[in-house]
């Protein structure tokens, strides 16, 4: 890891220092800071380029730099001859200005070490891209090294350079004469621009039809700075020392053929020996073999024959070029009408515009991103194009990575966010807004695109708030959180609110249904459903709005609505909404389908916690019933009253006696009769004891039954489960105990033996079966869900047991009925068996209720769902206007 950033630090220095040295001193230096090395071109790919900005605006640039060390080996009269012929070539281009040739920034500065001037960005020369790499940094940039000509760059390309020469020959009166792919600049844009004007001549009667050129005699012995590419020459400049427009021409032939054949010109000349090489070359072009031009495409094959023709006037001039087929390909026609764009009236761009898209996914990304791009960025200072430039920007957007859009497209972007003129541009927006919210970062979200979102929801035109309502839903999962509960929720309720228009309100009641899902549970409660008893129209489709959202938040698996709400708030309101004029018969149907389904969920929920709390007191009971402790408490308490008498002598009898055999069983030891202790009880003798006390108990029910007179029996009086905490009354309203245990205690309303309940408080349990001893027919019933767990008391049924009543048993007392007759008295109380509640058949939980929630089930993306209103006037009582696109958007809606 170190030995790498040693070598890396190494390297940055080296680099600082060649960088230094070369420009340092320099006058360039004082306006431009100087960047890394890039490429190089001109003559012998001489001139170094390096990329560099201006301090002063940060606009960026290209700075040429030629080191005159490279110059060191030669004498100076040819160091001389070196530095006058560059300088002129910088003077000639800095004169010129026209679109195809290289445009100057700063003019030539010269200092000790160097010569240098600046020009607009630049990538590389063609000699570059072509394969040429001399005087390039070390190693190779990967953009240079990796970078390949597309057809419609080199079509293109070559077109520009022609439109440069016919500019220089037309226009200005001069030949290049130096004409290759070393004096071929590449902008950063990808341009093709002429440069290195050190041997261009210029004509001698330039107002003449015909200009002449003289041309001078090629000196062998200068250095080849001072010297033409002789590659590139027409053979006429070596052999017969004369020149003129054509031998440009021939120029031009040799460039395209080594566009074409990796940067390789048709013949390799010999430099020591020129003249001879141009001979044999010029024999060459006189019976040119068909094999020399095979990779130049076919329909430009017959023009490039021409330009390298012996005879200058055979070949076409440069006008004659830019007009042959080759150049009328769709890419190149597109990139000539942008260049020119300039020169366009507003009409003519509007047309361009509209059928670019067209063209666009038939270009190059490369070619699309670095020319087209910039061309139309250029357009947004000018508002009355924006609406036709933005759909392509965004289209562009689409193709190029997050890191592309944030670098090259949103700068641009962000101040025609801002733009409210013409209305269009805040459409074209809302349509891609998927595409900015998922390239856009967080922070341009929140400061530039929610901003123009909230703008077009509180906009004064109908259907810009229409369209910004239908497009919310498409992209509310790219909205965070935050922004959408404080900022988008609260403006969609104002304009349901607060607009005259029935559409709007309509579609932002869809838009809040469609983006319930992205919401919670508290907030949806607290925030949508008050909000909607707001809402003070009640046309059709508002109400089957409002319906939709209630139906969505009770079924959705994340949201819901509890039953307090329910019954409190959701029901009440839909109940009202529910029986309003406006509604058709489907639309009512649709609005007690829903509230027939809350309310089953409401009794569902409300019915499992009663049963769940209900099961709860019973095992309590059960614990306390079966506790060992309490039951010896109760076994040894004394009768609490004085009315309650004393067991009879067979009682006392018997159960001595099977207290002892017990005790005899246990241990073999006596046990006298009248001590009982609930330590010394076994199991049998609570069992015996327990079956001793129900016959007890059933024999006295049939007593009391046959000489009790009987009421009228009241429906849906319930049996208090054992114990209760109200003790027993006979006949004659004493309580009754059964000699044994305290006052055992039953609910009078509950049984009905000639007292008529308390209160209707006492019908409002449910009747289910129970574990608990029951004592006869009657105790078939629990008993009510908020009754005390106490100790059973039995003391009423010693009032039964006087001594003035005949020793009798009990069982002798009671009637013996008839096996498997019923008693019509119990039967009003007893319920068959097979009987079933109205709430058996209501399921628990969710209750058929869809989890999922989504197209489906969602109705506001099913509108089928939901009845069509009848047409409504154009101005209703409530004040709603409705607009034109009412009607479709309730056919959407509701089907």
């Amino acid at each position: 890891m170190e030995s790498m950033l040693n070598k890396l630090k190494s390297t940055v220095t080296k680099v600082t220092a060649d960088v230094t040295s070369a420009v340092m001193g320099n006058p360039v230096t004082r306006e431009f800071e100087v960047g890394r090395h890039i490429a190089s071109g001109g003559p012998g790919l001489c001139w170094r380029i390096y990329n560099g900005t201006k301090k002063s605006t940060k606009q960026e640039v290209a700075v040429f730099v030629f080191d005159k060390k490279m110059i060191d080996k030669h004498q100076k009269f040819d160091k001389d001859q070196i530095i006058d012929s560059l300088k002129k070539g910088v003077q000639q281009l800095t004169r010129l200005r026209h679109p195809r040739l290289l445009t100057v920034q700063h003019p030539l500065e010269e200092s000790r070490d160097c010569l240098a001037f600046c020009t607009e960005p630049v990538f590389a020369s063609l000699s570059n891209v072509l394969g040429q790499w001399d005087n390039l940094p070390s190693p190779v940039p990967n953009d240079i090294k990796e970078y390949k000509l597309y057809d419609v760059e080199t079509k293109y390309g070559l077109l520009q350079i022609s439109e440069g020469l016919s500019f220089l020959h037309s226009g200005v009166k001069m030949v290049h004469g130096n004409l290759c792919p070393e004096n071929i600049i590449l902008n950063k844009s990808g341009a093709w621009k002429i440069m290195g004007f050190d041997f261009s001549i210029s004509s001698n009667n330039p107002s003449d039809a015909e200009p002449k050129y003289t041309c001078k005699e090629w000196e062998p012995n200068l250095p080849p700075l001072c010297l033409p590419n002789p590659e590139y020459l027409a053979p006429e400049y070596i052999l017969s020392v004369s020149c003129d427009s054509a031998s440009d021409m021939y120029s031009l032939g040799v460039v395209m053929h080594a566009v074409f054949n990796e940067g390789k010109p048709v013949f390799q000349v010999n430099k020591h020996d020129i003249f001879k090489s141009f001979s044999r070359q010029l024999d060459q072009l006189s019976s040119m073999s068909p094999a020399v031009l095979n990779k130049i495409p076919e329909e430009v094959r017959e023009h490039v024959k021409m330009l390298l023709s012996v005879t200058p006037n055979v070949r076409p001039d440069a006008d004659q070029m830019t007009k042959i087929p080759f150049f009328d390909d769709v890419g190149a026609v597109t990139l000539q009408y942008f260049d020119s764009l300039f020169q366009r009236d507003n009409l003519q761009k509007s047309q361009f515009y509209k059928g670019l898209p067209k063209v666009l996914p038939k270009l190059p990304k490369r070619v699309v991103v670095y020319r087209i791009l910039p061309a139309l960025t250029s357009e947004f200072v000018n508002p009355d194009m924006v609406p036709f430039v933005l759909p392509n920007v965004l289209l562009i957007a689409e193709e190029c990575t997050k890191d592309e859009y944030v670098r090259l497209i949103l700068p641009d972007l962000t101040p025609v966010f801002k733009q409210q003129e013409p209305v269009q541009i805040l459409l074209i927006f809302l349509q891609k807004m998927d595409l900015l919210l998922t390239k856009t970062p967080a922070e341009d979200i929140k400061n530039s695109v929610l901003p123009m979102v909230y703008r077009a929801l509180e906009a004064p035109s109908v259907q810009i708030q229409e369209l910004c309502l239908n497009i919310i839903p498409t992209f509310a999962n790219l909205i965070d959180y935050p922004s959408m509960k404080n900022s988008l929720i609260p403006r969609i309720k104002s304009a349901c609110l607060q607009t005259s228009s029935l559409a709007v309100r309509v579609n932002s009641l869809v838009c809040l249904g469609k983006i319930l899902e992205y919401l919670d549970k508290w907030f949806v409660i607290d925030e949508i459903l008050p909000f909607l008893q707001q809402i003070p129209s009640r046309e059709p489709a508002v109400l089957m709005g409002i319906l939709g959202i209630y139906k969505c938040t009770f079924s959705h698996k994340k949201l819901g609505i509890p039953k307090e709400h329910l019954a409190t708030k959701s029901l009440p309101h839909l109940v009202s909404l529910s029986i309003d004029n406006n509604l058709n018969l489907n639309q009512f149907n649709s609005f007690m389908m829903v509230i027939r389904d809350m309310l089953s969920r409401m009794e569902a929920e409300h019915k499992t916690k009663l049963e769940q709390l209900h099961v709860m007191q019973e095992e309590q009971r059960s614990i306390n019933i079966s506790n060992p402790g309490s039951q010896s408490e109760d076994i040894k308490s004394p009768p609490s009253s004085g009315n309650q008498m004393s067991l009879t002598l067979e009682e006392k009898q018997r159960l001595a006696k099977e207290q002892e055999q017990a005790a005899k069983l246990r241990n073999q030891q006596p046990l006298a009769p009248q001590t009982i202790k609930p330590a010394a009880t076994t199991n049998a003798q609570t069992k015996d004891l327990t079956s001793s006390l129900l016959n007890n108990m059933t024999s006295l029910s049939s007593m009391s039954l046959a000489n009790t007179p009987r009421p009228a029996p009241v429906q849906g009086t319930t049996m208090a489960a054992f114990p209760s905490t109200t003790p027993m009354v006979g006949s004659m309203g004493a309580p009754v105990s059964n000699g044994f245990n305290q006052t055992m205690g039953f609910q009078t309303g509950a049984m009905g033996m000639g007292m008529r309940p308390p209160g209707p408080g006492l019908y409002g349990g449910m009747a289910t079966t129970t574990s608990t001893p029951n004592f006869g027919a009657l105790a078939q019933n629990h008993g009510l869900a908020g009754q005390s767990n106490k100790a059973p008391d039995m003391s009423a049924l010693d009032s039964l047991f006087t001594p003035n009543k005949p020793k009798v048993t009990l069982n002798q007392m009671g009637p013996n009925p008839t096996p498997g007759a019923s008693t019509p008295w119990l039967s009003q109380f007893g319920p068959p068996q097979n009987a079933q509640t109205p709430m058996q058949g209501v399921p628990v939980g969710m209750g058929g209720v869809p989890s999922g929630f989504g197209m489906q089930a969602n109705p506001f993306f099913s509108p089928q769902n939901f009845s069509q209103p009848a047409a409504a006037p154009s101005m209703n009582p409530s004040g709603i206007k409705h607009s034109a696109s009412v009607n479709n958007d309730l056919k959407d809606l509701f089907g």
